[in-house]
């Protein structure tokens, strides 16, 4: 695993009208700098692969919805956190995690041109697999620290009407396979908010 030196940095985002407005992700490492609702706690911190932990809590009620994926500048904060050029493009991937056929996350993936050649080139068609599971069965990958924030639902335009209109945490990380980086963006919506407060009763 990759080893990352640790303290606390804000990413602030410029482009009001981008498909995703984050504001002030925050590294989270060994020192906490952002106070995690304790509901969310175990599930923003968690370093194996969300595709399985949502399969063992709907048993395997789970499929991937794809709601974009297309060639375009990634925002201001993803560039810097993946190395790139201001006008330089990138693959961009935006899925919905359906449990019990409603979506419960929300992903956005930002694949550099570099990362898709050689053999990574199949990611370039992933359809409707989940990103994590493919992933996740690389011998070769590796993680980043997570970063944390507290997002304006409103603003995942992708969603269009269904966009929530609460506060949402949300993490994002870097995954390298043989140095060649993929930043992964899991917001976490209402449904499966409902979900685990059902459990807590």
């Amino acid at each position: 695993m990759r080893n990352f030196s640790g303290r606390a940095w804000l990413y602030s985002l410029l482009e009001i009208s981008s498909h995703l407005a984050l504001n002030h992700w925050q590294s989270f490492r060994r020192a906490p700098c952002v106070n995690i609702d304790s509901l969310w706690r175990s599930w923003l911190l968690d370093r194996g692969s969300l595709t399985e932990r949502l399969l063992a809590v709907t048993q395997g009620d789970f499929f991937v919805r794809v709601l974009h994926q297309r060639w375009q500048r990634p925002q201001l904060s993803e560039a810097k956190r993946l190395g790139l050029k201001p006008r330089q493009v990138a693959l961009i991937r935006e899925v919905q995690l359906m449990c019990h056929n409603e979506a419960w996350v929300y992903a956005r993936s930002v694949f550099p041109l570099n990362t898709l050649s050689g053999r990574l080139g199949y990611l370039k068609k992933l359809d409707n697999r989940s990103l994590g599971s493919l992933l996740f069965k690389d011998p070769h990958l590796s993680r980043t620290w997570f970063e944390i924030a507290s997002i304006d639902g409103s603003l995942i335009t992708s969603l269009g009407q269904q966009a929530p209109t609460e506060n949402l945490w949300g993490r994002r990380s870097l995954f390298y396979i043989k140095e060649k980086p993929i930043l992964v963006a899991e917001i976490f919506l209402p449904a499966l908010k409902a979900h685990l407060e059902k459990l807590q009763l």
